[in-house]
């Protein structure tokens, strides 16, 4: 996080800048001492630079340009790179959703100095105003092309085959306390089932119908790593067992695997998207499979197993919400997972698994993405 001293000795030498400048020209122009620009008087101008910054802490994107706008002071001070630098650091962790179009080009820690040659080249302001979600339009994508019939492997897993399809996986699925699958089917009032399972795969495979707005179906096929008895020990033991999805390299101990379990080629070809559920509680660790999980996303989204502008919705997802709940930020996920290396269109929601707070965002962004017609 860039510290708020740096961002007031810059301030500072931005209001310094100003002000010597505006005497110099005033002694030139053998103008009196007091101007329009001097400091003097009962304004926002005339109060300190620290009060100046701690006020606009408080200031919406909008507020801070509507202030850019009253004096060429003003413009100077809101048009501050190392400002918008330390508002893009300080509110990235809080924003609940990132997308392929407002992933913020930013390293995610660090504290640049003064003098930094990227502040001259980097324009932080238009940056923020791209990225943060009180500013930028939702991406609205108008839907290209009706859906191709599915397989016949499809036909078991999911019943008819009129509805968007979507392939569900990831960590997040069996990690959580809370079962993030048990609630959404339990919770009627957020998604209500439109049918029910017409057969499983080998225990880590099935197919699941909802209705979204009461008005659009679609269908999720749901893979876990392994059957449930499985899932469940690893789950209290923390363990981390490979996926049965994927195919790894013979003969060694890494879990990052090399391609798509044959069986569900045609699955996968088959769906309009797909849902990646990651576990973003803190106590997971920073660093802990996030490799594997990156690759995961990336065997899943090859190209030769479908088009590449199927979209991936990610569901930043823990247990519950409480006071006491931290979560690790979607832009760190984001970045964690490397999506922004990745041609298909992608989102990361928030989600709580207890109450499914931000998952009907996140499906609402899936379905005006896919190319499917509603």
């Amino acid at each position: 996080m860039l510290s708020r001293s740096i961002v007031l000795q810059s301030l500072r030498s931005i209001r310094d800048r100003f002000f010597d400048t505006g005497r110099q020209r005033n002694e030139q122009n053998n103008v009196g001492a007091e101007t329009s620009h001097d400091v003097t008087g009962p304004s926002l101008d005339n109060l300190s630079v620290d009060m100046q910054f701690h006020i606009m802490t408080f200031l919406s994107p909008q507020d801070l340009c509507r202030l850019g706008g009253t004096s060429t002071y003003w413009r100077s001070m809101v048009r501050d790179p190392v400002l918008w630098k330390y508002f893009l650091l300080r509110d990235m962790p809080l924003w609940q959703s990132v997308d392929h179009l407002s992933m913020p080009e930013i390293k995610l820690s660090g504290t640049s100095v003064l003098g930094d040659p990227e502040m001259n080249h980097f324009d932080y302001m238009a940056e923020y105003l791209r990225v943060c979600p009180a500013c930028r339009n939702q991406w609205r994508q108008q839907p290209r092309a009706a859906f191709e019939s599915v397989s016949s492997f499809f036909h078991f897993l999911v019943p008819g085959t009129a509805e968007p399809q979507f392939v569900m996986f990831g960590p997040g699925l069996e990690q959580l306390e809370v079962s993030l699958m048990t609630r959404i089917m339990n919770s009627p009032h957020v998604l209500p089932i439109a049918g029910m399972p017409q057969r499983q795969v080998e225990g880590i495979g099935s197919g699941i119908s909802f209705k979204f707005k009461d008005q659009h179906t679609f269908n999720i096929i749901t893979l876990y790593s392994t059957n449930k008895t499985e899932r469940e020990r690893a789950r209290l033991e923390h363990l981390n067992l490979r996926s049965k999805v994927f195919v790894y390299q013979e003969d060694s101990d890494s879990n990052t695997p090399l391609s798509l379990n044959p069986m569900f080629n045609q699955a996968c070809q088959a769906v309009n998207g797909f849902i990646f559920v990651a576990n973003a509680e803190m106590e997971r660790g920073s660093d802990q499979g996030w490799e594997e999980e990156s690759a995961q996303i990336r065997v899943m989204l090859d190209p030769a197993v479908g088009s590449v502008s199927r979209p991936i919705l990610v569901l930043s997802c823990i247990s519950r919400e409480t006071a006491d709940t931290h979560r690790i930020p979607c832009v760190t996920v984001a970045h964690h997972l490397q999506l922004s290396s990745l041609s298909n269109p992608w989102m990361v929601q928030d989600t709580a698994a207890e109450s499914l707070n931000g998952l009907l965002d996140g499906i609402d962004w899936l379905m005006r993405n896919s190319d499917v017609r509603l």
